[in-house]
């Protein structure tokens, strides 16, 4: 790709829902809302909101013997190579490969499917090659797949159906009976399904590697109901966290998870990002996993059986989600070090303090020089620790200058904290977009991140082993870490199409993987297995 379609790609895969509006305008989506007051417990969600806050309740699934997809090799009715595809030579992986690419077997679309698809979602379909590349390719990971879907279906409420408020809840009934005979009809055929929702994820979860039927779950993103008092709200699985934040902010409560922009509710949940499930069967029945208590000890507990199975075992329809209160006051801090192992043992410390502190992220001077290019700032280019202290006003204060303290005695310098809502949020923005602002250091290049989590006395170790081994490659590599959670990440700049640096980024990650896995760690703490974690999902079990 030149350089301005590049940045066109990442640009249109960051705006996902408002490209597919443009690009295809047949397509007609529901726009119901009702009148709902604050204190109503069955609310619509206006789509301008944008924001969310907690750990997981009840989920809705779909089962179906064929999403772990069946196997063919015929043709397919309409081309499922990527329109603008260029292997050039690169070998296509599987489960034990280190290519990039994923290979998958693939047969030939049945019409009478195509036909009972239409009739199940009319409007929201599409066959259209570029829409279907563009959901066969995840947006922020360098993951390929030979094949892409070979139709596209958006589950969503009817937009024929009038909806008035005592109808509401059969509204949200049909969104779920929709997925609920779209499944059906594919495990009849044998197709494979593969759900899709924000596409923020990184490991390949979205690919469709066989063909079949991509269930994009983008307008299933409505609040079903918010319940104040008890500190819950279920929600469909396309609403983003940052969305249902926003939604929360007038009530006082926020979701306390937060993952990259742009993550969905689902996908966060078939991640393990963190609830409880309803399930739609194959068969067609509905079955819920949990109630919306907050102890049980009735049966199963397919909640956690559900939560990281990443759409192998079903397709999340609703989540009841555990909320918490928005806190007080809040303090956000930043300061530098000579050394990442500095920075470390200055995290480490400040847990083992029993300072309540909400955040701890971790830079390297790598990640900070991308910020200062990409943001026109002007940070200290060297390893940074940003803090969050919440609680009430004095709590906040106090556990910054304890924290100051400690910052001092590990040979950090240029403490700084903000209070104002305008300068926390800037600084935190810098955090969030990370990742793309590594592309102002190599924008032709693809990004491998990859993460990994270790007990909490190991982290230091880890991040030092880890950062030596990536200061001296070729590559660009940056390091961020949440420190507050055990959690490392890499993100290494390369071009999959050469060999030599392919080989060296996936030398890169299996140098951090087994030197996780050697310190009784984990070979992702956040991202989920996908295609790019399987090769040694064994080994870690």
């Amino acid at each position: 790709m030149s350089n301005i379609s590049s940045w066109f790609y990442r640009l249109r895969s960051s705006s996902k829902h408002y490209y597919r509006y443009f690009y295809n305008h047949s397509f007609k989506t529901t726009k119901t809302h009702t009148n709902a007051s604050p204190s109503s417990t069955a609310n619509t969600f206006n789509s301008n909101r944008a924001r969310f806050s907690s750990s997981v309740l009840p989920l809705a699934l779909a089962f179906s013997a064929a999403s772990a997809s069946a196997s063919a090799s015929l043709p397919s009715f309409c081309d499922h190579h990527a329109p603008d595809s260029d292997f050039r030579g690169a070998s296509f992986g599987g489960k034990g490969s280190t290519q990039y690419d994923v290979k998958g077997s693939h047969k030939e679309f049945p019409q009478e499917l195509l036909n009972e698809l239409k009739a199940i979602c009319q409007d929201n379909i599409s066959l259209d090659s570029d829409e279907r590349y563009f959901h066969g390719k995840p947006q922020n990971s360098f993951h390929k797949a030979v094949n892409i879907p070979d139709v596209i279906v958006y589950p969503s409420m009817n937009e024929n159906s009038k909806v008035v408020e005592v109808l509401i809840v059969d509204m949200f009934l049909r969104s779920e009976e929709e997925v609920s005979k779209i499944v059906k009809s594919c495990n009849n055929y044998k197709v494979p399904i593969v759900p899709y929702g924000g596409a923020t994820s990184l490991e390949g979860h979205t690919l469709c590697s066989n063909g079949g039927v991509c269930i994009d779950m983008s307008l299933m993103k409505r609040v079903k109901a918010l319940h104040v008092n008890d500190m819950d709200a279920v929600v469909e699985p396309g609403i983003g966290w940052m969305e249902l934040n926003e939604y929360l902010e007038p009530y006082g409560l926020f979701f306390p998870l937060d993952p990259g922009p742009g993550a969905s509710i689902g996908g966060m949940c078939a991640t393990r990002c963190s609830g409880s499930l309803a399930v739609v069967l194959a068969n067609g029945d509905i079955v819920k996993t949990a109630s919306r208590a907050r102890k049980s000890t009735a049966g199963y507990d397919l909640t956690r059986l559900m939560i990281g199975s990443e759409g192998t075992l079903g397709i999340i329809t609703e989540v009841t989600l555990r909320l918490q209160k928005i806190p007080q006051h809040s303090v956000v801090a930043m300061c530098n070090f000579p050394s990442v192992k500095d920075a470390a043992d200055v995290a480490i410390a400040t847990m083992m303090s029993g300072i309540q502190v909400s955040r701890v992220e971790l830079l390297d001077e790598v990640q900070v020089k991308a910020i200062n290019i990409a943001n026109g700032k002007n940070f200290p280019e060297s390893p940074t620790l940003m803090f969050e202290f919440i609680g009430t006003e004095a709590h906040a204060r106090e556990q910054t200058q304890i924290v100051r303290a400690l910052v001092s005695e590990h040979h950090g310098s240029d403490f700084v904290f903000a209070e104002e809502p305008e300068a926390k949020k800037e600084l935190w923005k810098v955090r969030k977009e990370a990742l793309w602002a590594c592309f102002a250091l190599e924008p032709n290049l693809e990004a491998m991140i990859r993460d990994v989590c270790v007990p909490l006395s190991h982290l230091a170790d880890l991040i030092s082993r880890s950062k030596k081994e990536l200061d001296a490659s070729p590559l660009v590599c940056t390091v961020i870490a949440h420190a507050g959670d055990d959690n490392f990440h890499t993100i290494i700049l390369f071009d999959p199409t050469q060999e030599e640096q392919r080989r060296e980024a996936e030398r890169l990650n299996q140098f951090m993987v087994h030197a996780a896995l050697s310190l009784e760690g984990t070979c992702t703490g956040e991202h989920g297995v996908g295609s790019g974690k399987m090769k040694v999902l064994q080994k870690l079990l």
